[in-house]
């Protein structure tokens, strides 16, 4: 009579079990910087109520919001200008918001006729003015195309803010203001979005009278 051996089996079940014990271990140390960079952002809650305030006041006076960044900071770019050219939660009046990302036919235009690193500097000398803000969105704080943009928007009045990641990086020192968040790329995007969420947040408390 032959008898089946079950350790293979039993090897497979205690490298699941090993591997799920990994996976927990990996989402909790995840989560755990999360929690960790949360806490660090306490310390821009002022920060975050002055830029609050002070788009408001340049969204209501006629002015305009430009947003840029690349990859997964494009696409925050553009969930912060939808929630201003929408709304975020109670109905209040529009607010120009321009993602400077979305426009897929400019940014091959520009990038294919004056190359990549102007793609959003162009974009600040047709669209902004004096006075209006731009934020840029970059977890490095080294994209050329950012700091091209930085110092368009100096050159024509625009007030530029950046959220980074850890400093120092040359996007902050080229930037007006800076919100810097030390951690690990993923989570310097997940603590910018939690920034666009309060920064909307601040801007719709300050129209409140005004609704």
């Amino acid at each position: 009579m032959t008898i089946l051996s079950n350790e293979p089996e039993t090897e497979l079940a205690k490298q699941i079990a090993l591997d799920a014990v990994w996976r927990r271990s990996a989402v909790e140390a995840h989560l755990d910087r999360h929690a960790e960079a949360v806490e660090l952002m306490r310390a821009e809650t002022p920060r975050l109520v002055r830029w609050g305030e002070h788009l408001a006041r340049v969204l209501v006076g006629g002015g305009r919001l430009l947003v840029a960044g690349n990859g997964g900071s494009a696409a925050e770019a553009q969930h912060l200008t939808s929630e201003l050219v929408g709304k975020m939660r109670d109905d209040r009046m529009a607010l120009s918001a321009i993602a400077l990302s979305a426009e897929s036919s400019s940014v091959t235009a520009i990038g294919n006729d004056y190359g990549y690193e102007r793609v959003f500097a162009r974009q600040v000398e047709a669209h902004g003015r004096p006075g209006d803000v731009l934020i840029l969105l970059s977890t490095s704080g080294r994209s050329p195309n950012l700091l091209c943009a930085a110092e368009t928007a100096r050159e024509r009045g625009v007030t530029s803010w950046a959220l980074t990641g850890a400093l120092p990086n040359p996007l902050a020192m080229r930037c007006d203001d800076v919100l810097a968040v030390p951690a690990d790329s993923a989570t310097v995007q997940e603590l910018h979005l939690v920034s666009v969420h309060l920064l909307c947040a601040q801007i719709d408390a300050a129209l409140a009278p005004a609704r």
